[in-house]
């Protein structure tokens, strides 16, 4: 069994590991492809903030291997 990340602006995605998630802050676009490049093995599905999907761009829409990525809701 995988982990599940989220990975965008603090304010968004701290409250989320409560419910068990892997917070990554990443506050700027250049900071978020550094946070996808350096995901974790293990990391099987990644919730992206609205701004750290638009900094990927297709790279979220195709992402590589088993990982599966949705994107939080504005």
């Amino acid at each position: 069994m995988g982990r599940v990340a989220v990975l965008g602006e603090a304010v968004r995605v701290q409250g989320y590991a409560l419910a068990g998630a892997v917070p990554i802050v990443a506050e700027s676009p250049t900071e978020v492809l550094r946070a996808w490049s350096d995901l974790a093995d293990d990391v099987v599905l990644v919730v992206l903030t609205p701004a750290a999907a638009n900094a990927l761009g297709d790279t979220a829409r195709t992402p590589p291997g088993a990982l599966l990525c949705v994107e939080m809701p504005t």
